[in-house]
């Protein structure tokens, strides 16, 4: 389930998956580390959960692919070999 948040995220963002996920990594760290004014912890907590969204839409993305490719008939026209 994908809510409209996560979908509008994903669909504005060029990021893939890996890219996301790196700088959703350097947003964490950055915070962990702390020195921080609480204005830039609140602007990376918001890109951290932006981020957080674009993972997210990715995997269900992903997940939904597999299930799909699970769900088909092992041998579907045109895929069957005859010998």
């Amino acid at each position: 389930m994908t809510d409209d948040g996560t979908a509008a995220a994903a669909a504005t963002s060029p990021l893939g998956y890996e890219q996301a996920r790196d700088e959703l990594i350097e947003v964490v760290r950055r915070l962990e580390a702390g020195g921080t004014t609480l204005e830039e912890s609140l602007a990376l907590w918001e890109r951290g959960e932006e981020l957080a969204k674009i993972c997210r839409h990715w995997l269900e993305g992903a997940r939904a692919r597999l299930d799909a490719a699970l769900a088909r008939p092992e041998s579907e026209p045109g895929t069957a070999s005859d010998g």
